[in-house]
C-alpha cells in the first residue's frame, strides 16, 4: 500500500466503496452511487500542535473503520492508489470498537 505520512492531526484514509446491491437485491447501477462516506485508516499524524507546545494526541489510529462527510478532505491519487486525506475533525464516528 501507500507509504505516506501525515503531518499534524491530518489522517489518510483508504475510502471503501459504497453498496452495489440493496437490502432487497436491487443492483445500483454507478450513476446513481453515493459517493462513499465510509473508509479504514492508513496513517495518522503526530497531533496538532498545541500553544503549550505539546501534542493534541489523535483519537483514531492505523486500521479504524471511521465515517466522514461526503465532501469532506482532498482526494488524492498516489502510485495508482485513491487515498482521501482529511483533518482529524472532519471524521464524524468510528466504527466498532
Amino acid at each position: 500500500m501507500v507509504r505516506i505520512r501525515p503531518l499534524d492531526d491530518r489522517v489518510v484514509i483508504e475510502v471503501l466503496e459504497a453498496e452495489e446491491t440493496t437490502a432487497g437485491g436491487i443492483v445500483i447501477p454507478d450513476t446513481a452511487k453515493e459517493k462513499p462516506q465510509r473508509g479504514r485508516v492508513l496513517a495518522v499524524g503526530p497531533g496538532k500542535m498545541l500553544r503549550s507546545g505539546k501534542r493534541a494526541p489523535v483519537h483514531v489510529r492505523s486500521g479504524d473503520e471511521v465515517l466522514f462527510g461526503k465532501y469532506a478532505g482532498t482526494d488524492v491519487r498516489v502510485e495508482g492508489d485513491e487515498i482521501k486525506v482529511l483533518h482529524e475533525n472532519e471524521i464524524l464516528a468510528k466504527i466498532g470498537s
